[in-house]
């Protein structure tokens, strides 16, 4: 079952790695026995997304990119090996939904005359401030 993005954007099944290890935390006596932490991998880099999304979910996970390019989910929250699956899943989701998002262009701006008022007073009252301290003339 592919993992639903958008209405109009999924990943299939055959684009996602899922590698299964033992965790810590919680789960009692089958944390030792039982591998219900999750490891999801997507390559980011063979992946069908637009080369400007791509680049955005780059910046977006950080050091959870490999050098061979491939983003690494961990899941490690829940104690059955189901919900983390979910989760990572989604997680993975919220990063690609995230990076469709473009970001909106800055305008430049000036700063009007009253900013450039105000800061020049500030700056002329903190001036005067410290010219006030130190040694007086007088007191040599």
């Amino acid at each position: 079952m592919p993992l639903v993005i958008t209405p109009t954007l999924s990943i299939e099944d055959s684009e996602l790695d899922e590698r299964f290890v033992r965790a810590s935390g919680p789960g009692g006596q089958n944390v030792n026995k039982v591998a219900t932490a999750v490891q999801l991998r997507y390559d980011v880099g063979r992946s069908a997304l637009a080369a400007e999304v791509r680049d955005r979910l780059r910046t977006l996970a950080g050091s959870r990119m490999t050098d061979d390019d491939v983003l690494v989910i961990d899941a490690r929250a829940h104690r059955t090996q189901g919900q983390n699956r979910e989760d990572a899943r989604e997680r993975l989701a919220d990063f690609v939904r995230r990076a469709l998002v473009r970001p909106k262009r800055r305008k430049k701006t000036r700063p009007g005359k009253a900013a450039k008022e105000r800061r020049l007073v500030t700056k002329k009252r903190r001036s005067e401030t410290k010219q006030g301290r130190g040694r007086l003339r007088g007191d040599e």
